[in-house]
């Protein structure tokens, strides 16, 4: 066999040194389908050593079959590449939560390294900066709130980072997931904090005079998520019979400016809810006051058919919600617990009021009643001790009328 054959050969190379100096080793990696002409690639290095392995490693790689042409591929092109064709069998709202991991977090720090050159060492640093620094202020939030981001959100990110290098191994665009050998924080289950005693009487009292009294004791009577509350139409309000249906989520698109937007919950995931009476008597004076609003602004006001608006029909921001709720505790020298502690205190009070834990599954919206009790553990273990009690006085009762 000729020199020039051995050279042709496909994962042959031949090595030589470029006039500025540097090593440079062309290998062939096959014909083109329509030319039929030899595909040659080329490595580079600063010494002949250097090159020379480099190119047995190419060699080795080709005549194993795991060799992979070399790719100008970005982890930021991948990752758009990647949501538009390889995310379409998930839900709506995961698809919005992907989006905003790359948009937000991933594509800012990683989004520019050749996707071929990204090294777990790299990941795990991107891990550890988010622990730091990772938060993005959204509109309205202040520039106080924590820096980094929670466990469970870094846990979140790594799930679609991984989830999309792991897209990449299998379409050969890359040999292994740099994901899989990082470390991610520990998450700690914190304590569950909620009204409690006189402290449930006490937040009655205060939120009597407030604007948004009737949403944060709606919140509280029937443990809606802050979203659905928020959400919540009036054709969805069944006052003769006495019912709920929870079927939108009003949710911040955090890509598009914070821009506001009512989203319909999948058939099997919407609930329909029997709140107390009270609710009810609640909802029916505020319809009323609304109107009156309604009739005062006129065409100014906002036709969204939504129970609780601003003051021109519009959806209410979130976060003015809740920082008027948090100054409504710390006025009122209340504990400073968030607004979604209120669909914990809901959930507690209906236990310690009877409700069996599959009742509170199903008006809590939880997948199963395993869950709930897994959540809401600490609140039955009271009730049984509290069950014994009972028993143990009833006993005591009967051995003294004995």
């Amino acid at each position: 066999m000729s020199k020039k054959a051995n050279r042709s050969a496909q994962g042959a190379g031949t090595i030589r040194q470029r006039s500025d100096g540097r090593w440079e080793a062309r290998y062939t990696v096959g014909r083109d389908p329509g030319t039929g002409r030899q595909k040659q690639k080329s490595i580079y290095g600063d010494t002949q050593s250097e090159v020379r392995k480099k190119l047995a490693q190419v060699v080795a790689d080709i005549d194993n079959g795991v060799y992979a042409e070399p790719m100008k591929l970005t982890v930021g092109a991948w990752l758009d590449i990647w949501v538009k064709d390889y995310v379409g069998n998930v839900k709506p709202a995961t698809r919005r939560a992907y989006t905003d991991h790359v948009n937000l977090q991933i594509k800012p720090a990683l989004g520019a390294v050749p996707l071929q050159k990204l090294n777990a060492h790299t990941v795990q640093r991107f891990y550890n900066g988010l622990a730091e620094s990772g938060r993005v202020l959204q509109k309205g939030q202040k520039k106080e709130a924590p820096s980094g981001l929670s466990p469970k959100t870094i846990r979140n990110i790594h799930a679609v980072l991984h989830r999309a290098l792991k897209q990449a191994v299998l379409l050969s665009y890359i040999k292994a997931n740099p994901a899989d050998v990082c470390t991610l924080p520990r998450t700690e289950k914190k304590e569950m904090q909620i009204l409690q005693g006189d402290e449930v009487a006490a937040f009655l009292k205060a939120v009597e005079n407030h604007r948004h009294k009737v949403l944060y004791l709606t919140k509280l009577f029937t443990a809606m998520r802050r979203g659905e509350i928020l959400g919540l139409s009036w054709d969805c309000v069944d006052f003769s019979g006495g019912t709920i249906l929870i079927n939108k989520q009003l949710q911040r698109d955090r890509v598009k400016g914070g821009k506001l937007n009512l989203v319909t919950v999948k058939n099997d995931k919407q609930r329909r809810i029997s709140p107390p009476t009270t609710v009810f008597h609640l909802l029916m004076e505020h319809k009323r006051r609304q109107a009156e609003k309604q009739l005062l602004a006129g065409q100014l006001w906002e036709k969204s058919n939504l129970v609780f608006t601003n003051d021109s029909g519009g959806p209410l921001d979130a976060d003015a919600v809740y920082r008027a709720y948090k100054k409504l505790l710390a006025d009122n020298k209340l504990p400073d617990i968030r607004l979604h502690d209120l669909r914990h205190t809901a959930a507690a009070l209906m236990l310690q009021n009877g409700d069996d834990v599959k009742t509170l599954q199903e008006a809590l919206g939880h997948h199963s009643a395993g869950f709930t009790l897994d959540m809401y553990g600490h609140v039955t273990e009271r009730m049984k001790k509290e069950s014994a009690d009972r028993m143990e006085a009833y006993i005591k009762s009967l051995q003294k009328s004995g």
